[in-house]
């Protein structure tokens, strides 16, 4: 039987699961005196994010690490599943797909790091953050050029809603004015 290619599989991607650290944000841990964790996340990686609810599209959040940073963040761009403290990211992504009554197929995997390989393995489309390790970025059926951090969730967002033909139609309202004329202010 012939295996789908690249653009077959994306075209069934219904679900967007992401890593959090190296991913939503460049990888940095910072503590602060009082003991609590500051992350950075970038502003274009939400807008994508929103952009890719727009379309009709679920995202979730599968992370080892445990933060109420992140719980604020996916809260704020309307991430209803997030899975924090996840030691096994496959048992994680199993209970999210049982949730969502999901395929593997359905799903496309951002992530960066050995953690994430086995995920890039059950899904229908892994992408590496550019900055990703060797064996991640080997895995990945699209690397980014942007880094974890620097609004790389945002441009594999806007190449799967390309490759979906979807992005045009997305964007229109942000490039069009009502008469159809390009937006100049």
């Amino acid at each position: 039987m012939k295996q789908p290619t690249i653009t077959e599989r994306v075209q069934a991607v219904a679900l967007l699961v992401l890593d959090v650290d190296g991913v939503l944000t460049d990888g940095s841990i910072v503590y602060l005196d009082d003991g609590r964790e500051m992350k950075r996340f970038h502003v274009r990686d939400g807008s994508g994010l929103k952009l890719w609810h727009t379309a009709g599209k679920q995202t979730a959040v599968i992370s080892g690490r445990h933060s109420p940073a992140v719980s604020r963040r996916a809260e704020e761009l309307g991430i209803q599943r997030v899975i924090q403290g996840c030691d096994d990211k496959r048992a994680g992504l199993a209970e999210i797909l049982s949730a969502l009554r999901l395929t593997p197929q359905q799903v496309a995997v951002i992530g960066d790091d050995l953690a994430d390989v086995p995920l890039f393995r059950d899904c229908g489309v892994a992408i590496a953050v550019a900055d990703a390790c060797p064996e991640a970025r080997a895995s990945a059926d699209y690397v980014t050029l942007t880094r974890g951090g620097q609004g790389a969730v945002r441009e594999a967002i806007e190449w799967l809603l390309q490759q979906q033909g979807l992005w045009d139609q997305l964007i229109a309202r942000y490039t069009q004015t009502a008469h159809g004329e390009p937006n100049r202010c």
